[in-house]
């Protein structure tokens, strides 16, 4: 069964916690999560896949299966990486209104705004947009099915 939004985001709390707030250790974390994200097919990564308003290059895609939406991400930079892999860990095989809905409290509970800059954090932003933008369409999709 799958997780809530809110318990993935409670155990990625959990997780960050351990680190206590190290800057070193929770950014060498956070792109050893990248690593883990599944590898993206080159053929994604297109001009139209591209989250604006990142620093880096994002690449996001979005599918429905079974009613609920699969993301796939990618960056060409290590920590953006990382940081795209947690909102895929906590949104992909959710519900589109779900989605929509949910309140991404983890960012700032994990101190996210400490260890990465205005830049990366309007970025990060972005991504959560395009996420949420990507749930609504396939949401009206269902909808009109």
């Amino acid at each position: 069964m799958t997780s809530t939004i809110q318990e993935i985001q409670d155990s990625i709390i959990d997780e960050f916690a351990i680190l206590d707030g190290d800057q070193e250790m929770t950014n060498f974390y956070i792109m050893e999560l990248g690593q883990k994200l599944p590898v993206m097919d080159e053929s994604k990564k297109t001009d139209e896949n591209i989250v604006k308003g990142c620093q880096s290059k994002v690449w996001l895609t979005a599918t429905l299966e079974d009613s609920k939406v699969q993301f796939t991400a990618d960056s060409n930079t290590a920590i953006t990486k990382g940081l795209v892999s947690l909102l895929v860990r906590v949104l992909s095989g959710q519900k589109p209104e779900d989605i929509i809905n949910t309140d991404l409290y983890f960012p700032e509970r994990i101190g996210m705004d400490r260890f990465i800059g205005t830049q990366r954090s309007n970025g990060f932003l972005a991504m959560i947009k395009q996420m949420k933008l990507f749930a609504l369409a396939l949401k009206t999709k269902l909808v009109n099915d």
